[in-house]
């Protein structure tokens, strides 16, 4: 005859096989997309056959969907304790602290990931509503940081986007601090503290960049159909992410048949590539524009430049051209060409540092970290791209006052 202690057991069995089942599946889910997670490959890493799985989770959706809802529950948890401090500067840094402790401890093997929260588009109805809403709470949590008299002159949209700047900035810090060792993570979180509360402009520095000249690359003679081909292509990627981007998908965004697709790519890699150079080709124009206005003829400098370009750069995101293709398609990429993807936006990234050395030598940036500062860049410019999903009615013309500026004035600045 069964006992209390019996039942207990089995209970605390169950409840620990589910975790297992979790944490595995995450991981699954992390590397392959909520596309291309099935049910064996999370069973396989926990030594289990496929239909012990779906004991506890029935369907794929239900235990994608249960990934996400487990991490938003964590990260609520870090948001609780943020909260609990008595400024804005306070909650930001014990924000940025917790993360990056469990981001730590991660990657030493210690603890299991959150889940990719890019991948929630890919769930399908009804759990797709059902997580975008615990997520559309945890925002308001965030949101609830640039609540107070010290931002009384802010309006929604404006904390809203601060909102989506600080918590794109944690979630971005999962695909630059791998280039870290774990004993320089306490000072890479000094830096980007420094960084979010006191931006990058120099004393005396306004806000006031200049207009650049349009960086969409120019199309040979004849070739026009590309730009439009290729902004179709990556507006769909973006919304739906890559695997959720079929082929078909792409054919009938593009108003051409499967047949013509593959007349023009050899495949949907293909394809994702090309989006990937031409968001590079319009990167390397903006950067390069911007430095031309920071030559001494011009009485230009550092800050010119990198104020230039990043403003530049969200108001493309929002403009008939944009938007450009989101980081996140990369990690589903082959191997091979995921690598030659990297290094370009590397390039790009280390080109924003080299401004910012430039604007330390020459006393209009202040002296932060070059390196951080540029990937904390490319966190915003990669987020600048669902800006309007965040705050509803910004328009290209306001886009990078409401975005670029908090970052490179920061947040705390008015």
């Amino acid at each position: 005859m069964d006992d209390g202690r019996t039942v207990t057991a089995a209970t605390a069995r169950y409840a620990q096989k589910k975790e297992a089942i979790l944490a595995a599946a995450t991981a699954v889910l992390n590397r392959q997309g909520v596309k291309g997670m099935t049910l064996a490959d999370v069973a396989a890493k926990v030594g289990l056959i496929t239909t012990s799985v779906t004991y506890y989770y029935r369907k794929k959706d239900d235990l994608a969907a249960a990934c996400f809802i487990r991490g938003l529950e964590r990260l609520d948890a870090m948001i609780d304790e943020a909260a609990a401090e008595p400024d804005a500067a306070g909650r930001i840094r014990k924000f940025l602290t917790l993360y990056l402790d469990l981001s730590r401890r991660v990657r030493a093997g210690q603890d299991a990931p959150l889940a990719s929260f890019t991948e929630i588009r890919a769930l399908k109805e009804p759990m797709r509503a059902s997580v975008q809403a615990a997520f559309a709470d945890i925002f308001r949590r965030v949101r609830g940081f640039f609540d107070g008299e010290a931002f009384a002159h802010l309006d929604k949209a404006e904390r809203n986007a601060r909102a989506h700047l600080l918590l794109e900035q944690v979630f971005w810090t999962g695909a630059w601090l791998r280039r870290f060792d774990l004993d320089d993570y306490e000072r890479v979180r000094e830096r980007m503290y420094d960084i979010l509360v006191g931006g990058i402009a120099g004393a005396g520095r306004d806000w006031t960049p200049p207009a650049l000249p349009d960086p969409t690359p120019v199309s040979d003679e004849g070739q026009e159909w590309r730009e439009t081909f290729l902004v179709a292509a990556t507006r769909l990627i973006n919304q739906r992410g890559y695997r959720g981007a079929s082929v078909e998908d792409i054919s009938a965004a593009l108003n051409v048949t499967k047949g013509s697709f593959y007349h023009h790519h050899e495949d949907k890699d293909a394809l994702v590539v090309e989006c990937f150079k031409r968001t590079f080709a319009v990167t390397r124009r903006a950067q390069l524009s911007a430095l031309a206005l920071a030559a001494p003829s011009l009485k230009g400098d550092g800050w010119t430049a990198v104020s230039a370009a990043t403003a530049a750069l969200v108001e493309y995101q929002l403009s008939d051209h944009g938007p450009l293709l989101r980081a996140s398609s990369m990690g589903a990429l082959p191997i091979e060409i995921r690598h030659e993807m990297s290094d370009g936006y590397a390039r790009g990234s280390n080109r924003f540092a080299g401004m910012i050395a430039d604007g330390i030598a020459d006393g209009s940036v202040r002296a932060v970290d070059p390196l951080v500062a540029a990937h904390m860049i490319n966190s915003m410019l990669n987020a600048a791209a669902s800006l309007q999903a965040w705050a509803p009615g910004v328009t290209r013309e306001d886009a990078a006052r409401l975005f670029a500026r908090p970052l490179l004035m920061g947040l705390m600045a008015k």
